[in-house]
């Protein structure tokens, strides 16, 4: 893989890491702002509707400038953000800077990807975004837990200055090594906007990104509310859940990475068996959850599964959007963060009127079922037919 790969994955880590770290850093930042938690935690959801929004907007806006200048500009800006939002004393004015700061990330993801494709052989787009999707994998092993580190040591503000200067390296390495167009030697010439606009239209492209946003869904139903299953029926005490979160970090890591060697050529075997074993691991995971070996074991699986599912689905999203080369990162982009975004308020419903902890599991178990059902009339497209 090219080296610049690996450092657009440094920002994409740097950018996950900032997404997901809001999960233990609330209750300090609701407390220093004076606000409730329930609304500090409007802060995750908006970060996840800002970035499904801007990812096609953004790379409307630097369409047809250079991959370096526009990646250059979003990892700036996103660190710019994060500088405000670590200085304010104000809800609102850090509300903004999540909205800014999601426009940014989302600009970059939907460029890198594009970035990334452009790098590579044709016949290597999974190989790549496993690269790209290996910085949230890692930012959940590491850099999540780190930012809760940061915040319980100085303040939930220390985690955002670290996120800032994380971006430094990743904007040098933007500058000195992403090359300022990159393109394939067989690259066709690009084609007009309305032209790549119109490929939303096409069957294929939409199931693909609904499978993904669907999958996605299901990840970040189970993932946000795991830390109520550990401490409650698991019965583990609160340490336990950054080793959970860990875990299914790792497992993730794992699974993109396995994923990513075979979703060029053989993506329908990853779906054919990782589907329905993603299926039965979300009820596995609620019937088991009062057996802590089990419940952690059931955890790292979980991990591998979604994001071997997932990458795989997203990367059919860029084959099947190859006719727009320019917004193909926008439409991978917009559903992994419409899954994101909508699978966590599918989860909270089933905590409301008696629900227990483990409700969210099944609701990622349902999303997963729907996922599936949708594809089996489809199977074709997703053996990249």
């Amino acid at each position: 893989m090219p080296f610049p790969l690996y450092l657009l994955a440094l920002a994409v880590f740097a950018m996950g890491t900032s997404e997901f770290m809001l999960a233990g850093l609330l209750p300090d930042l609701a407390g220093d702002l004076g606000v409730p938690v329930g609304t500090a935690a409007l802060l995750t959801p908006a970060f996840a509707v800002g970035m499904a929004a801007g990812a096609p907007l953004m790379a409307v806006l630097v369409r047809g400038r250079s991959g370096r200048a526009g990646l250059l500009a979003f990892v700036l800006a996103f660190a710019a953000a994060h500088v405000l939002g670590a200085v304010t004393s104000g809800f609102p004015v850090l509300f903004a800077t999540r909205v800014v700061a999601a426009l940014a990330n989302a600009g970059f993801l939907a460029l890198a990807l594009t970035t990334a494709a452009a790098l590579v052989p044709a016949d290597r787009k999974g190989r790549a975004l496993a690269v790209l999707l290996s910085g949230t994998t890692v930012a959940m092993v590491a850099g999540v837990p780190g930012g809760a580190l940061l915040g319980a040591l100085f303040g939930w503000r220390a985690a955002f200055w670290a996120v800032a200067l994380l971006c430094l390296p990743a904007a040098a390495g933007v500058l000195l090594s992403v090359p300022a167009r990159p393109a394939r030697r067989d690259a066709p010439a690009r084609p007009v906007l309305r032209a790549e606009l119109a490929r939303l239209a096409r069957p294929r492209l939409l199931l693909v990104m609904l499978l993904g946003a669907l999958v996605n869904a299901a990840t970040f139903a189970g993932l946000t509310f795991l830390a109520p299953v550990v401490t409650g029926p698991a019965g583990l005490g609160e340490l336990w859940v950054p080793v959970a979160l860990v875990l299914f970090g790792a497992g993730s890591f794992a699974g993109v990475t396995v994923a990513g060697r075979l979703s060029d050529r053989r993506p329908g075997p990853v779906v054919a068996y990782g589907g329905p074993l993603l299926l039965a691991g979300w009820p596995a995971l609620a019937l088991l959850a009062e057996r802590p070996a089990a419940l952690l074991a059931l955890v790292f699986a979980q991990g591998a599964l979604s994001f071997a599912l997932g990458s795989t689905l997203i990367t059919r999203v860029l084959y099947e959007a190859a006719g727009a080369p320019t917004l193909a990162g926008s439409y991978a982009t917009a559903a992994l963060n419409v899954g994101a975004a909508g699978g966590p308020v599918v989860a909270a419903a089933t905590l409301g009127a008696g629900g227990t902890a483990l409700g969210p599991l099944w609701a990622s178990a349902l999303l997963v079922l729907v996922a599936l059902v949708i594809a089996w009339p489809a199977r074709g497209v997703l053996r990249g037919a």
